[in-house]
Parts: structure tokens; C-alpha cells; sequence
């Protein structure tokens, strides 16, 4: 089996700034995949900030980034965007795949700059069912005791505080609070449904149960999708 690195780091607003930070220095070999451009589908209207890529789209994108049969992935980035591409990975069929935790700066090894010469692979999409939720069904199920939903916001944002990201500040009632960026997580029992801005860091704390033996479901277009929806909001 072959290791293929992948350096899926972003910033939120500032589109060029991944590319420019792989440039700049990356784990030798790594390629590159952009958020919005490969790990999302920008064009979709009415499905939040980052919808899902289509199977195509996602096939098209791992392929180029060298991925395929017989290849593991290893995935660093930040806020999320390592975690989102293994999401999407076992969301299309390939489970060999791991997020180097910490990033880059958890690299012990030199850095490369520059573009790499990354050969093509092919990627095949093999679709998996089950591990999304749409606006419309997670409505319905607000009153499941069964149903754990995890909001992977920050604090300030879960409780509905202005900030300058959400155009409706709030959250889905119900929710209880994950954090993305706390390493501690605390779960409700529960069939685990997860969202938070717009389905990128919610992979965070997903990867956190998958490696603590639960699985979990995510609802891709999280709020930037439910607060544009006539659907009830809760604030603190």
C-alpha cells in the first residue's frame, strides 16, 4: 500500500490563503486539496456555506490529489479541513484514510515548498448511505429522545451571540455543545447527529467519536442551511 499526504489547510474568508500556506512549506510529497473548491461544491444554491460535491466532483478532485486503490491517506490541515476530507473519503467508499492529528506542526520531518508533481490516480466513488441528514428529516426528529444533537460551534456561537459569521445568530433546539476546537469532548448518549457553520468542522468532532468507537451523522449544511429555512431556533 501506498501513504499519499494531503494538506487540506484554509481559511475562512480568504480563499487563496490554503494554497499559499502549501506553498510555503509541506509535508514532502503532500498534495493539495482547497476546501471550497474540491471538498465542497460552491455552485450548489440553497444547501449552506460548503455543500457536498457530487460523487463526480469528489472523484475528479481525489484523482488528481493521487488518490485511489491501494492508497492510504493521511490528511492534515486546520479547522477542520482535514477531518472533512476524511469524512468525505469514507463518505465515497475509501476507508483508508487517518488525519494526522495536530497538523503540520506535529510533523517531526522537514518541509517541502513549492508544487509537488503528484501522479493521478483513480478514484472510484462508491456512495455510502446513511451517514447524512437533510433539513427536512432532522425537523421532524427534534422531539426523538433517541436523537443526540451536537451543535460543534464555538460557545459564544451555539448560544446565539452576534458574531461576524452567522447572519442569524442561534441553534437548532435541542442542541448541546461540542466544541471543534476542544479537545475534551463530552457526547450525549444517543444516535449522534452533527452539524456547525457549514458541515466543515462538525467533521471534527466526528472523527473524535469514530476514534472513540461511535459513529456519528452529519448534517451538511448545518446552519448556514437550517437558519435560512423557516425552521424554529433556540437562544440561550
Amino acid at each position: 500500500m501506498r501513504y499519499q499526504f494531503v494538506d487540506c489547510r484554509w481559511e475562512l474568508g480568504t480563499p487563496e490563503r490554503g494554497r499559499e500556506l502549501y506553498i510555503a512549506g509541506h509535508v514532502p510529497g503532500a498534495s493539495f486539496l482547497d476546501v471550497d473548491e474540491d471538498l465542497a461544491d460552491l455552485s450548489v444554491a440553497g444547501q449552506g456555506r460548503h455543500p457536498l460535491p457530487s460523487a463526480g466532483r469528489f472523484a475528479e478532485s481525489a484523482s488528481r490529489a493521487g488518490i485511489g486503490p491501494g492508497v492510504f491517506v493521511v490528511a492534515y490541515g486546520n479547522m477542520g479541513g482535514a477531518e472533512r476530507l476524511w469524512w468525505l473519503l469514507r463518505h465515497f467508499g475509501h476507508d483508508d484514510c487517518a488525519v494526522l492529528v495536530g497538523g503540520i506542526d506535529a510533523w517531526a520531518g522537514a518541509l517541502a515548498t513549492g508544487e509537488e508533481a503528484i501522479e493521478p490516480a483513480e478514484f472510484v466513488p462508491r456512495e455510502r448511505a446513511g451517514d447524512t441528514i437533510a433539513a427536512e428529516e432532522l425537523a421532524r426528529r427534534l422531539a426523538d429522545p433517541e436523537l443526540a444533537l451536537v451543535d460543534a460551534r464555538t460557545p459564544a456561537r451555539w448560544r446565539g451571540e452576534p458574531n461576524p459569521v452567522d447572519a442569524k445568530p442561534g441553534r437548532i433546539p435541542g442542541a448541546s455543545n461540542a466544541p471543534w476546537n476542544e479537545p475534551q469532548l463530552d457526547l450525549p448518549p444517543g444516535e449522534l447527529v452533527v452539524y456547525c457553520g457549514s458541515g466543515i468542522t462538525a467533521c471534527v468532532v466526528l472523527h473524535r467519536a469514530f476514534l472513540r468507537g461511535r459513529d456519528g451523522v452529519l448534517y451538511p449544511g448545518s446552519w448556514s442551511d437550517w437558519s435560512t429555512r423557516p425552521l424554529p431556533i433556540e437562544r440561550a
